[in-house]
């Protein structure tokens, strides 16, 4: 049996700054945004090329904004990310060359956290 995980529900503050931030700067495509009724509102954005959504919205979870840390996405160039987060507002740390990767990190408005990795080649 495959388990895939395709879905990551983030906690945010404000969902249309949350959405402006994912689409806008980092560059994540607006898969849905949905209000389902008067108490929940459901926002679907998926990173390039990854099987894998985050979702942004109202009464979707009960913990605090912010709270998420240690989510990786990896990539193929972490100067290319770099480069292009920057451009597009993104605060991004400098890329750091670790044995395991070269990285790049990055946290939403809510100090939800990431991590870009360009794995290492391997032989």
């Amino acid at each position: 049996m495959d388990y895939k995980i395709e879905l990551i529900i983030l906690p945010v503050s404000d969902v249309d700054r949350a959405k402006a931030f994912y689409a806008d700067q980092v560059g994540f495509v607006v898969d849905h945004d949905h209000r389902v009724n008067e108490n929940v509102r459901f926002v679907q954005l998926t990173p390039p090329g990854s099987a894998c959504s985050i979702a942004v919205g109202e009464g979707l979870v009960d913990t605090p904004p912010g709270s998420v840390h240690g989510l990786q996405i990896v990539i193929d160039d972490a100067d290319a990310a770099h480069a292009e987060l920057s451009a597009r507002g993104v605060p991004v740390s400098e890329v750091q060359d670790l044995a395991w990767g070269r990285f790049v990190y990055f946290a939403d408005p809510d100090g939800n956290e990431w991590a870009l990795q360009q794995l290492p080649p391997r032989s």
